[in-house]
């Protein structure tokens, strides 16, 4: 028994994997669980998926059977780590054979060196001597570009997984100043971005006919006053009146069908439709605490969002620690440029502090810097710690300058008119949820807090399910009042820009995009006073927008808002529209509330605040009514209240909870927070169809294996939930 435990701590010390042959089907219980070891790259080896899913992962009750993975060793040795394919003498491409013994094809891992990684992604011994290549570095002929999403996926791999021992949690601040992880030299301007050479299908577009009114009127206005009838004696100092904008996808679903005609054999993408292409850059945090589970996941995440953009999108990587450093150039998602993107990625490694404003600085310059834009350009930021470097982090008690974080180009604060938002996401419980939000709130992206590092790619799913859907850009909502003694109180719009002039006759709303079916509510309040008419003109709404696929500008105007004026006053009827609008707002102050005073120290206090706001709501039209986002709204302000039980709760969970709450209905778009992406979960506001559908595919990659649709389908099968729109 001595000896096989010192194989055993052998094996561990070497990074090797250890598994105990036992079937899933064994009813004895295992007392122990023997952790398994794989390094970053390799967990995202297929071959190392096959050995996961094939199999036995419940470990065997006896030492007996507790052996060192002959064939794991092997394996690592024969597939290459960084294209994910065999390493075979003879099949016409040179091998690298690395000090540590570890193979791979000379390339890959030429262009693994290339990105300034020196160590080896198997089993992480750094090397003394490395591959050179000469400037040439293009794909192979007639090598296949790895594709995540054809990969064997299952829940085998997730187990594997999860089984990996975490980090410490504590970051290690004495290693803030070590050598930067990529030395390849950069350009100073980051003019290099490839040529966007947009395909025939996104330029055919007839300029007459139905599928072209369509697209221009790729929008839809509807209005609600409070009441459709008011006294005529009587004077109203704020009757409200709901604006409602909803961006119509039918243009964008009649050419996918038409598409999917003439090819039946091929996926149904999102990728595939003619839709507005992105330039989408990634900044990612690959500090010390990432190591790990965290990096492994963060990797087939980014596996994911490669193998889902299409040819004529454009992507490109910052991976940020002490320092920050581009992957490679703004580059088209073609099979070459999936391959090269894979390769980058998968040659990340951990280590090093958290320098988010330098991954930010480098993320802008790219959007600044490139020849050719894009008509939609986003930024996603993912980061599991606190900016060490620029800011103190919110545990200081102190307001912090969360804006020196974001560059001023991003930020809109030099006056250029140039703004990207940001899309954050916060991964576990140690991130800076203060500083992430901030940087999301005034560059116009929205917040996600990735509680469960296992929907990691779930949560990247939803966002870019969005960006490869918008249908409207640039939008601008005027409001108008018809009669001349009518005027403008308030706008109630969020986070977005809204203005009243002078005068009070008129107001306007700065939308910017809109994801194919996605809403927007607003709520005018108006001073309306006593007339001697039988009916009273309101307001009229006028939207301005583009088109982003044709650039060209559409104006769409509402019908006039009016009421009935009778001289004797009628029962009243509340619009059912209007009042969970209301509630929607009324519940997004109260979270707001209760978090100023939760960060003031009073718990007690902000669970009070939550619990009135729910009484309220109980009472009103809708929620008797079961209005099925009042019942959302009530589930989410529960939530909260749990996640204030103590102190140590609200650090842990419940501020990044309530701030991506706050990010998803200040501009009424999805974010991912606690179990949002889980089917059977009420809190999904804001959800559209592209957003669900790339959801559902990741899902699918992750639960592929039929043990993993038996898992599955119990949530498929839960009872119907109401959705909140």
């Amino acid at each position: 028994m001595g000896s096989k435990w010192k194989k055993a701590k052998v094996a561990l010390g070497l990074n090797l994997c250890m598994f105990v042959p036992r079937t899933l089907d064994d009813d004895s219980p295992p007392p122990t669980v023997v952790s398994e070891r794989l390094s970053d790259a390799a967990l995202l080896s297929p071959a190392n998926w096959d050995m996961s899913s094939s199999r036995p992962t419940t470990p065997m009750p006896s030492l007996h059977g507790l052996k060192l993975s002959k064939s794991s060793s092997k394996s690592s040795k024969q597939t290459c780590a960084i294209c994910l394919t065999k390493v075979k003498q003879g099949s016409g491409h040179a091998i690298f054979t690395a000090e540590c013994s570890h193979s791979f094809h000379f390339h890959c891992i030429a262009s693994n060196v290339k990105h300034g990684n020196q160590i080896c992604p198997v089993c992480r011994a750094k090397w003394k001597e490395i591959p050179l290549s000469g400037p040439s570095l293009g794909p192979i002929p007639g090598r296949v570009s790895p594709s995540p999403i054809n990969w064997p996926q299952n829940d085998a791999l997730m187990a594997v997984v999860h089984r990996l021992p975490l980090p410490n949690a504590r970051r290690d601040l004495n290693r803030r100043h070590i050598v930067p992880l990529y030395q390849a030299s950069e350009p100073g301007i980051f003019d290099d971005d490839e040529s966007l050479n947009h395909q025939p299908a996104f330029s055919e577009r007839t300029s007459k006919g139905t599928e072209d009114t369509d697209a221009v009127r790729a929008m839809e206005i509807k209005t609600y006053p409070e009441v459709s009838a008011a006294p005529m004696s009587n004077t109203y100092s704020n009757f409200t009146v709901l604006v409602h904008l909803k961006a119509t996808a039918a243009a964008a679903a009649a050419a996918k069908r038409q598409n999917l005609s003439r090819n039946q054999a091929s996926l149904a993408q999102i990728s595939q439709t003619p839709r507005a292409p992105v330039d989408l850059v990634t900044v990612l945090d690959v500090s010390g605490s990432m190591a790990g589970t965290k990096l492994a996941l963060l990797k087939r995440a980014m596996g994911f969002v490669i193998q889902n953009l299409g040819s004529n999108d454009r992507l490109s990587v910052i991976a940020f620690s002490s320092t920050a450093r581009r992957l490679f150039p703004l580059s088209r998602m073609t099979d070459s440029g999936r391959q090269m993107a894979l390769q980058a990625v998968n040659s990340l490694v951990a280590n090093g502090g958290t320098n988010i404003a330098e991954g930010l600085r480098k993320g802008a310059k790219i959007m600044e810097d490139r020849k050719e834009k894009n008509p939609v350009a986003s930024i996603i930021l993912l980061s599991d710690g606190q900016d060490n470097y620029t800011v103190s982090g919110s545990g200081s008690g102190q307001p912090q300058p969360y804006h020196l974080l974001l560059p001023t180009s991003i930020s809109g604060r030099d006056n250029s008119g140039f703004q990207i938002p940001v899309h954050a996401f916060g991964f576990g419980t140690d991130h800076d949820a203060s500083s992430m939000h901030s940087i999301s709130e005034i560059s116009g992206g929205t917040f996600s807090f990735i509680e469960t590092e296992a929907v990691l790619q779930d949560a990247f799913a939803q966002c870019i399910g969005g960006l490869l859907s918008v249908v409207i850009q640039e939008l601008q909502v005027a409001i108008e009042c018809i009669h001349p003694d009518l005027s403008l109180v308030s706008l109630k719009a969020g986070s977005y820009p809204s203005r009243l002039m002078a005068d009070g006759h008129k107001g306007s709303i700065d939308v910017g995009d809109l994801y194919a079916d996605e809403e927007r509510d607003f709520l005018v309040s108006i001073n309306v006073p006593a007339t001697s008419s039988n009916e009273t003109s309101l307001i009229k709404v006028k939207c301005v927008y583009k088109d982003p696929l044709t650039q060209e500008t559409a104006i769409l105007e509402s019908e006039e808002v009016k009421i009935e004026r009778p001289e004797i006053g009628g029962q009243v009827v509340m619009s059912l529209e209007v009042d969970r609008q209301c509630n929607r707002l009324q519940a997004a102050e109260a979270m707001a509330q209760a978090r100023l005073a939760a960060e003031q120290g009073d718990l007690t206090g902000a669970v009070l605040i939550l619990e009135n706001c729910r009484k309220m709501l109980s009472e009103t039209v809708s929620a008797k009514s079961r209005d099925r986002l009042c019942v959302a709204l009530d589930a989410e302000l529960k939530e909260m209240q749990e996640r204030m039980a103590s102190r140590h709760v609200y650090e842990a969970s419940g501020r990044a909870y309530i701030l991506s709450g706050l990010s998803s209905h200040s501009w009424q778009r999805a974010t991912a927070r606690g179990d949002s992406t889980d089917r059977s979960s009420l809190v999904q506001a804001y959800q559209t169809p592209s957003m669900a559908e790339m959801l559902t595919r990741s899902q699918a990659t992750l639960l592929g294996s039929p043990s993993g649709q038996r898992l599955l389908q119990p949530l498929l099968s839960f009872r119907s939930q109401p959705s909140p729109r």
